[in-house]
């Protein structure tokens, strides 16, 4: 439990001890290293943070979100999920790093120096995130990265994080909420096994008495207690056997490396051209992505399938859930790739979306999480790979936290998100900051072996929606 001097307590940001059976299936699931799980979050700053005050500032951080000081500790046998408790050897510095980039880099050198540093794995023996702070940038400018295993948080989670721990000032703020440190319960593989069973037996009452509940509302209505059966078991077959479209044979090589790219759209054009098509900024987001794909296809003599395999996390977060956490549902589609017309695009984008959305088992992992976050890890990640790595892209929305915060006294000008790839070909995001829609590619490269034309064709299929809506300015690749 926090205290916070001068101020309402709230609840902690990633509070609880338990990890729930999804984060639980992330986490092991990286006994494939194919299958590593890092999000990536980056912040282009206005100039570069005082160092001291940058240090400070997350030193408040580490104590007003206590998940920062803990650790993930696996129960005996790895049985039962896997549970937070507090990292004895905890040490800010090995988390907090900075690097200056050589005189004359701009982006392309920069988001090369980034992937690098994604592509080191978390030391899973410490609390799993880590921050570089990029200097060195054109007109003084900086980059802050925090690389967090996605067993931690999703998209939404992050940005509540970020939206707790900025200031609304360049100035500091000497009335800020000061938490008092308090060191949460250290935690052994057998203490956390015991943990498990005492929860197992103190839920079983539970579950007798919901299936008891269940059964009776079963005799009560029989008839419906079948159709609503049968209706769930045709869903679950949609949700597991989905139509997926073709793998790209252009897209089908994998490696263990990744590339990244960055594009910036006018987010108030954007929109407006996804509306003008009758959809909503996702589903024009997701009619660009497609345009890019042909693009590149066509451009490198490969004619693109009827529809490509995609994928998308869905929020599931309701108001009043606690902040922090994994709170996503994956929808698989077949994304229509050879459409040329962007209207007709974005209309069977919109119908398949809303489709997969309203299906009765789209919580189809939830689930089945508790039963395999109970497997090994190697069981884990060959039951969770065919999944991830047939996706020729997954494709995340994430609302952005907006305009005028800041970090150590430097302004946040832009955000782009990077997700695992998970095995998959690319994963694209789209985060919205204020007039800008961020957009961070990241793409495996063995996968995209051209990547300045597929940038360059994801750019062109930006510019292809924003043509709907007239006098649009122009998407930018940044370089």
């Amino acid at each position: 439990m926090n205290r916070v001097t001068g101020a309402e307590p709230r609840p902690a940001w990633g509070a609880g001890e338990e990890m729930n059976a999804f984060e639980s299936v992330m986490w092991r699931m990286e006994a494939d290293p194919t299958l590593r799980a890092a999000t990536l979050s980056c912040e282009e700053l206005d100039r570069a943070p005082d160092w001291k005050r940058f240090v400070a500032a997350h030193e408040w951080a580490v104590r007003m979100a206590p998940r920062f000081r803990q650790k993930v500790v696996e129960p005996a046998l790895g049985l039962g999920p896997a549970r937070w408790a507090e990292d004895p050897y905890f040490d800010l510095h090995f988390h907090l790093r900075r690097q200056r980039l050589p005189e004359g880099c701009g982006w392309s050198e920069l988001l090369d120096a980034v992937a690098q540093f994604y592509m080191t794995p978390l030391d899973r023996t410490r609390a799993p995130w880590e921050i570089m702070l990029f200097e060195g940038l054109p007109e003084g400018r900086a980059l802050y990265t925090l690389k967090m295993h996605h067993s931690v948080t999703d998209g939404m989670g992050v940005m509540q994080l970020l939206g707790r721990l900025h200031s609304r000032t360049r100035e500091p703020n000497p009335d800020k909420p000061q938490p008092d440190f308090e060191a949460g319960d250290r935690l052994d593989p057998l203490s956390a096994l015991l943990h498990t069973v005492r929860g197992d037996v103190g839920a079983a009452p539970g579950l007798a008495r919901d299936a008891g509940v269940g059964a009776l509302k079963a005799l009560a209505d029989p008839i419906g207690s079948v159709r609503s059966a049968l209706g769930y078991g045709k869903s679950l077959g949609r949700v597991l056997n989905p139509p997926v479209g073709t793998p790209s044979p252009l897209l089908a090589r994998r490696s263990m490396t990744m590339g990244l790219g960055a594009i910036d759209v006018p987010f108030a054009d954007f929109r407006a051209a996804a509306k003008a098509a009758g959809g909503s900024t996702n589903d024009g987001f997701l009619a660009a992505l497609l345009a890019g794909f042909r693009r590149y296809h066509e451009a490198m003599g490969a004619a693109p399938a009827e529809a490509m395999p995609m994928s998308l996390p869905v929020s599931v977060r309701k108001p009043g859930d606690p902040e922090g956490g994994n709170q996503i549902v994956t929808v698989r589609l077949a994304g229509p790739l050879a459409e040329k017309d962007p209207v007709a695009r974005v209309a069977r984008i919109r119908e398949l979306v809303g489709a997969a959305r309203v299906e009765p088992a789209a919580n189809v992992m939830e689930v089945v999480s508790p039963a395999i976050a109970r497997l090994p890890g190697p069981l884990i990640a060959q039951l969770a790979g065919p999944m991830t790595k047939g996706n020729d892209v997954m494709a995340s929305n994430v609302p952005g936290l907006g305009e005028g915060y800041y970090l150590a006294g430097a302004k946040v000008e832009r955000f782009y998100g990077y997700g695992p790839l998970a095995g998959g070909a690319t994963l694209i995001t789209f985060v919205t900051h204020g007039a800008v829609g961020c957009v961070g590619v990241g793409y495996d490269t063995a996968s995209v072996t051209e990547p300045k034309l597929f940038l360059d064709s994801l750019v062109d299929g930006f510019a292809e929606v924003l043509a709907l809506n007239p006098g649009s300015a122009e998407p930018r690749l940044r370089v």
